[in-house]
């Protein structure tokens, strides 16, 4: 998480908006275990405010594999495209889930730009979503 201060009223809110699911790979806080942290889409470093609409939460590992990207190639076509923004577009026109529930895929160049750039299907995580899966908490409802 960054040092910027965010009001008490913002983090509810973001709770609130999210259901207490992480922004990129919305599985939510009591299934992972992993607290949620204020991410700032556009990142301060870059430029970005500490406003309701530049803000999302994200669990730490997605927080920290982002870091100030705002940007990252597609693996299709190695073009540099614009990583995922939750707060403009809808999850579900960039992303899916595998047939078995485990990984996510990525239906546009942003969607795998962001897949691969925030490592969504790293080994740790895929491992966890096998049993998360076997106990039927797992993919998230959308």
């Amino acid at each position: 998480m960054t040092s910027s201060y965010v009001p008490a009223p913002v983090r509810r809110k973001l709770r609130a908006e999210s259901d207490r699911r992480c922004a990129y790979f919305r599985s939510s806080e009591a299934v992972t275990g992993m607290p949620l942290e204020v991410e700032h889409i556009r990142p301060r470093a870059r430029g970005g405010q500490t406003t309701l609409k530049n803000l999302c939460l994200a669990c730490h590992r997605c927080n920290e594999y982002k870091g100030e990207r705002l940007e990252a190639p597609d693996p299709a076509t190695g073009e540099i495209v614009p990583l995922f923004n939750p707060r403009i577009q809808i999850w579900h026109e960039h992303f899916r889930w595998s047939r078995d529930g485990i990984e996510i895929m990525g239906l546009t160049a942003s969607g795998r730009a962001t897949v691969q750039a925030l490592r969504l299907n790293n080994d740790d995580i895929v491992v966890a979503r096998h049993l998360w899966v076997a106990v039927g908490l797992h993919p998230p409802p959308e």
